[in-house]
């Protein structure tokens, strides 16, 4: 255990801790070395210089240093502390644990320390662990609010709702004056003990500590809702009613009051003439609201409804509000009110209608008039390209007929975009948008509507240089560089399901796997708020994001991200030859036939036009490359591997995918997506039983689902030719479960065309169906392309279908005759579709 004698080398250490602490890294190297040159085996400084070498990014070689320094001094709470440090950083967050714990048996009283420790305990969800560190920093410094507030936290998490709100009623004891009005730290501290004790169940209580803090709190807005809800509860209508009538003069816009109004006042949604009664006042109130006169819209049926709707639709396109169909298509789903609402505007369109008057002495039409006619095609437009109410060729029509009468709305242009996006002709959309995007260049919204369906058009420099129009490019990668600082999410996740389908399959993992490093990086950021969220005293919003994070990864952009990354590995597993070139090089079309030189010609080909790409693509960003600094002054890391080859040609695509499945399967088990990829995974990993719950699950969602089906048919038809037998246990289990959904005596091709009976109207079911006897008896593969044709033809097949039917012909890699005939009859029925345009390519 070598210690520094003298004190030039003591005070050497000391400037190594502050060139560490200042960022000050080849000046804390040189100090090192001058100590450790006097003394080799000095285990501190040698964990400080290894604490140095990882800050510059070099972490095997501080691990290394770190490991002799530790060799050298086992007794020191620097080396371990340095030791923990260094596997925080590299996110291994059970090794840290373990040296800090190991530190503090030699340093019990370090703060430092003990912090250290109960950020990760609290990271890591060890809320015991974090009950204990808190308390022991509590214990060193009791005078200190936020070390009383962490405390109750901790035992606010761990379950201990009693101690927790002991813990701040014993702080508030300790308090020998009131504090002052202004002290927002101590409102929120009270409030936060208020929702503890209602947590608990004690509601009267709750109300009661409420009434009592009420008066000098400054969140007067919580404390209403509060107070409210708490009357609810303890059913005091008369009281709670008083309340809520109190926050929708604060806010009458708000539609949880009026929900909570109506419960008070005891109206149920078939006491239609009360609640008429209700919104009518409140209508009154506010004549400029919006929320007292569409509200009624929902619980209205019949005659009454007709009226309202009548007055609410005149009023709103007579002031030309843009949002006024988006305000009621919720009403789409009631067939009634839907047919109701489409007569009205249409008898608007005509001049057939009774004009509205708004009350006033001068009996003039509600809002003004010039708006009227234009906003009553832009809503026509809209209803009739509403999936509920669909009929594009109308809403083509209305919409050009409005263009025609105001040709520099970007309102139209947009809803036109729209239109011809789901006509299936994404070339136009996407030029119809951008020509949106022309007539106003300073809007951040358009600018970003006309970039995704430039995506979705797989134009993805004109993407990014739309894109740019709004960044400020000095990233390493420029515009696409600054949207990935700026976490943009749905354009890195078009941008990669645009490379998918152009078969750019590096590109695309490049980008879902961004997808994935974002949601670590938003994991990762909860260690700055867990200090500073203490120390600015805002405790439930703090509450609130840790019970957030705990769900983070059942955002709808981690799992479309993670279901398309999975399928990429998925193909990359089933044909490996992909990860030499790209889907759109004809390797894929090549037929069973193709003799191996032929396909290793063909792969050579791509592979040659793939890296010429790539040098062009190279050379472009080093013309327009520029130094790039983040915040702290520092230049930011190159991206070694922009073109995603790293990720392309791994030797487990499998095990790669589970980095994905894992998180889907666990923060996202209502994806029926999520259990399908999963399912594919584990059964090409012959992990049986794995696949065989992900199957049941996705079966629990939906009985008819068409992918469930294939799938179960795959597993039980593999599961009756396993080469080599499963353990006595799993088979027990396997066919124990199975049996709830597909008996054991059931003949697979029968139970397939049966299947194929219920839903044979169903382009879809019919895909399925011709997957599932293809893979039970390839010979049928001649008559199920012909079948596939024949989906075409059902009456309830959309664009949408058919071009998944294209996909599953591309994935059985068939003739090109029997594609060319696919889409030439797809492109007949809907010549608009760019899916089926073969000048496009296919």
């Amino acid at each position: 255990m070598p210690q520094l004698t003298g004190s030039k080398e003591r005070s050497l250490f000391t400037q190594v801790v502050k060139n560490y602490e200042n960022k000050q890294y080849k000046k804390g190297i040189k100090a090192a070395d001058q100590i450790l040159r006097r003394a080799p085996d000095h285990g501190d400084t040698q964990a400080m210089k290894a604490l140095i070498i990882n800050s510059q990014g070099h972490s095997e070689e501080a691990f290394a240093l770190a490991k002799v320094a530790l060799t050298n001094d086992t007794k020191s709470h620097i080396c371990w502390h340095v030791y923990g440090l260094l596997y925080r950083s590299v996110k291994n967050f059970e090794e840290a644990i373990k040296a800090y714990r190991n530190a503090l048996k030699l340093e019990p009283d370090s703060q430092q320390i003990q912090r250290d420790l109960a950020l990760l305990q609290m990271q890591m969800r060890d809320y015991h662990g974090y009950v204990q560190s808190r308390r022991a920093i509590l214990q060193a410094r009791t005078s200190v609010r936020q070390n009383w507030t962490a405390l109750a936290v901790a035992q606010h998490l761990a379950g201990d709702l009693v101690d927790a709100e002991r813990t701040l009623t014993t702080y508030e004891d300790t308090l020998k004056s009131p504090p002052p009005k202004t002290d927002i730290e101590h409102s929120e501290s009270v409030l936060y003990k208020n929702t503890i004790i209602a947590e608990m169940g004690e509601t009267e209580r709750a109300l009661e500590h409420l009434d009592a803090v009420s008066k000098n709190n400054l969140d007067r807005t919580a404390v209403m809702e509060m107070r409210a809800q708490y009357l609810l509860k303890l059913e005091r209508m008369k009281e709670a009613e008083e309340v809520y009538r109190a926050l929708l003069k604060r806010n009458a816009e708000f539609r949880s009051y009026y929900h909570g109004l109506q419960t008070a006042m005891g109206l149920e949604s078939t006491d239609v003439k009360r609640l008429k009664q209700l919104y009518e006042e409140f209508a009154l109130q506010n004549p400029r609201g919006d929320a007292a006169r569409r509200i009624p819209l929902d619980f209205l049926e019949g005659d009454d409804f007709r009226e309202a709707a009548d007055r609410y639709l005149q009023y709103m396109l007579h002031k030309g509000v843009p949002s006024t169909f988006a305000n009621v298509k919720a009403l789409y789903t009631d067939k009634a009110k839907r047919d109701t609402i489409e007569d009205l505007v249409e008898s608007y369109a005509t001049g057939t209608h009774v004009p509205q008057v708004n009350g006033s002495t001068e009996k003039q039409v509600n809002g003004e008039t010039t708006h009227f006619e234009s906003s009553v095609r832009y809503f026509l437009a809209q209803h009739y390209n509403y999936h509920i109410s669909r009929d594009l060729g109308k809403a083509l029509k209305i919409i050009d007929e409005a263009i025609a009468s105001d040709p520099n709305s970007v309102d139209y242009h947009m809803t036109k975009a729209r239109i011809l996006k789901h006509y299936g002709n994404i070339q136009k959309a996407a030029e119809t948008m951008e020509r949106a995007r022309s007539l106003d260049k300073r809007d951040r919204y358009i600018n970003t509507k006309a970039a995704k369906y430039q995506l979705r058009n797989n134009q993805n420099d004109a993407a990014i240089e739309n894109m740019s129009k709004f960044t400020r490019n000095e990233a390493h990668g420029g515009p696409l560089g600054d949207l990935h600082d700026m976490q943009c999410m749905w354009f890195i996740t078009e941008d990669g399901e645009s490379y998918l389908r152009q078969g750019k399959l590096g590109l695309a993992l490049k980008r879902f796997t961004s997808i994935y490093n974002i949601f670590e990086i938003w994991q990762e950021d909860q260690f700055d708020f867990h200090t500073f969220s203490l120390r600015k005293g805002q405790i439930r919003a703090y509450v609130e994001m840790i019970q957030w994070e705990d769900s983070l990864r059942e955002h709808p952009f981690f799992s479309r991200a993670a279901i398309d990354a999975v399928r990429v590995y998925i193909m990359l597993h089933d044909r490996p030859h992909l990860a030499n070139g790209s889907l759109a090089n004809g390797v894929n079309g090549t037929s069973d036939k193709a003799d191996a030189a032929e396909r290793k010609r063909a792969q050579k080909k791509a592979k040659k036009a793939q890296q010429k790409q790539e040098q062009i693509e190279a050379e472009k960003k080093d013309a327009k490359k520029t130094i790039a600094v983040g915040a702290d002054g520092e230049a930011k890391k190159e991206d070694k591997d922009p073109q995603g080859e790293n990720l392309l040609h791994t030797s487990e695509p499998l095990t790669d995918a589970m980095k994905f499945v894992t998180p889907l399967l666990e923060f996202s088990p209502k994806n029926i997506e999520a259990q399908q990829v999963g399912f594919e995974v584990f059964f090409r990993r012959k992990k049986y039983l794995l696949a065989l719950r992900c199957l049941l699950t996705a079966y629990s969602i939906s009985t008819s689902n068409p992918t469930t089906h294939e799938q179960l048919i795959r597993l039980r038809h593999t599961l009756a030719n396993v080469p080599s037998p499963m353990s006595p246990k799993v088979s027990q289990v396997i066919h124990a479960e199975l049996i709830t959904i597909l008996p054991k005596d059931v003949d697979l091709a029968a139970f397939n065309s049966d299947f194929l009976a219920q839903h044979s109207s169903s382009a879809r079911h019919v895909h399925s169906f011709l997957q599932a006897r293809q893979y039970l008896d390839p010979n049928t593969r001649e008559q199920n392309q012909k079948d596939f044709l024949g989906t075409l033809g059902l009456d309830e097949t959309s664009v949408q279908d058919a071009s998944v039917g294209l996909e599953i012909l591309k994935g059985w890699e068939v003739e090109p005759a029997v594609r060319k005939e696919y889409t030439a009859t797809a492109h007949e029925r809907w010549p608009e579709a760019s899916a089926f345009n073969e000048t496009r390519g296919s």
